[in-house]
């Protein structure tokens, strides 16, 4: 029996968040699909989502440099974060990776407040960038554990935001832009207004309203039900400041992107006139990484995309559905692996992946889990393959039952012999 076996995997993942990067991640899926098919064509290709991971990813692909730097971090205390200088043709283009500087993973679980947590140190990378001469700057939005408008980032790079006194509001934090008045933009660094920031987030993050980014994700930042309610209203009048300085165009409240890492990108929009980008359009499209995602996506016989957690939020802007998306447009078939499978993981399927699978064979603390998860990966991946195996011979096996229906079906119109008849003797 011949069973067509796939020549040419893709294996396009997103990092397992505060586990494993998107090239572990792929490497241990490479692994495990070799084990199950040793003379497989695996192409590897990490998928940068924004968040955490991604300055490493594109500065790898492009043979740039990452650059160390001491920030403030989310809760007012130093951590060392990171910018990335992309190299060869793009080397004048910067990733700015904000989870590096105000990620969710830098807040401890007891501290916990997106009304007070800052973006501070994600002004300081932008500044940091800056001062390097670059011509662009990508900010990479994703994995946030701040909820303030991107006002700290403002801060940061020199705007003042004052109270309807004139005064400087002081502090930081989100809750506190419920007094903010004026943004005033006289004292940006100098060459802010030269240099064309662009934002790569979610494009179903907003800012303000019932799907706004306090409502969304200020609970899984630590926010309790009253909280969630003063930081929606303090964004919205951050808004309104931000709108007036920046003069006319979209209303920051509802603008795609505008609520990318607790409304960074409306404060990035607002005070420095960044434009918002869906974050595969500015990572993927734009020919900045040297990915050339959809050419190798043509050449595969299936993709296997992974996360570390696939639920109901994975069709909404996640690198797997992503992934679904550009590989049913080249008739590619799709199965994602994942850390774990949460509510509403089935919807997947609508966005076009065919099967997934989760890396835990049997129940087990998530402490160990995380701790072996690349093994998990690989075991995990080397079972998906031999069921895909498994279905290659079904099929081999029903076609060839198909085939030999159709040579032993009589012949309309033609005579066919008299079956024996025993007779006795």
């Amino acid at each position: 029996m011949t069973i067509r076996v796939p020549r040419r995997v893709l294996i396009a993942p997103s990092g397992f968040k505060e586990s494993l990067s998107a090239e572990s991640v792929a490497a241990a899926i490479g692994a495990g699909v070799r084990r199950a098919l040793p003379g497989v064509r695996v192409d590897l290709v990490p998928v940068p989502d924004g968040g955490e991971g991604t300055a490493a990813t594109l500065v790898s692909a492009t043979g740039g440099r990452l650059n160390p730097v001491t920030v403030t971090g989310p809760v007012g205390e130093p951590v060392t974060a990171h910018w990335g200088r992309l190299g060869g043709a793009v080397s004048s283009i910067a990733i700015v990776e904000m989870a590096s500087a105000a990620g969710l993973s830098l807040v401890p679980r007891n501290r916990r407040d997106p009304g007070a947590t800052t973006t501070h140190g994600v002004g300081q990378l932008v500044a940091a960038a800056l001062d390097d001469g670059v011509d662009t700057i990508i900010v990479g939005c994703g994995d946030s554990g701040t909820c303030d408008g991107g006002a700290g980032a403002l801060e940061a790079l020199g705007a003042r935001i004052l109270d309807a006194a004139g005064e400087p509001l002081g502090g930081h934090g989100g809750s506190r832009l419920v007094r903010a008045a004026r943004l005033d933009l006289s004292r940006l660094h100098p060459r802010a207004r030269d240099t064309t920031v662009v934002v790569a987030g979610n494009p179903h993050n907003v800012l303000c309203g019932p799907a706004g980014v306090a409502r969304v994700f200020g609970p899984q930042k630590g926010a309790t039900p009253e909280q969630v309610s003063q930081l929606d209203a303090a964004l919205d009048t951050w808004a309104d400041v931000l709108m007036r300085a920046r003069g006319p165009g979209p209303d920051l409240r509802t603008a795609s992107v505008g609520g990318a890492s607790g409304g960074l990108g409306a404060g990035l929009a607002g005070g420095l006139g960044a434009r918002l980008s869906s974050r595969f359009d500015a990572l993927l499209d734009s020919g900045l990484c040297g990915i050339d995602l959809d050419r190798r996506i043509g050449k595969a016989d299936l993709a296997i995309t992974a996360e570390g957690s696939i639920d109901f939020q994975t069709p909404r802007g996640k690198v797997p559905a992503e992934i679904a998306r550009r590989c049913a447009e080249r008739g590619v078939p799709v199965l994602a692996i994942a850390g774990s499978l949460g509510r509403g993981a089935p919807a997947v399927h609508d966005v076009g992946i065919a099967a997934i699978a989760s890396i835990i064979p049997v129940p087990m603390p998530l402490e160990q889990a995380v701790a072996e998860a690349e093994r998990l990966l690989t075991d995990a991946a080397e079972r998906t393959m031999r069921m895909v195996l498994l279905g290659g011979a079904v099929s081999a096996r029903a076609k060839r039952s198909r085939r030999t229906t159709h040579t032993n079906r009589p012949v309309v119109g033609r005579a066919t012999p008299p079956l024996p008849v025993d007779t006795p003797h």
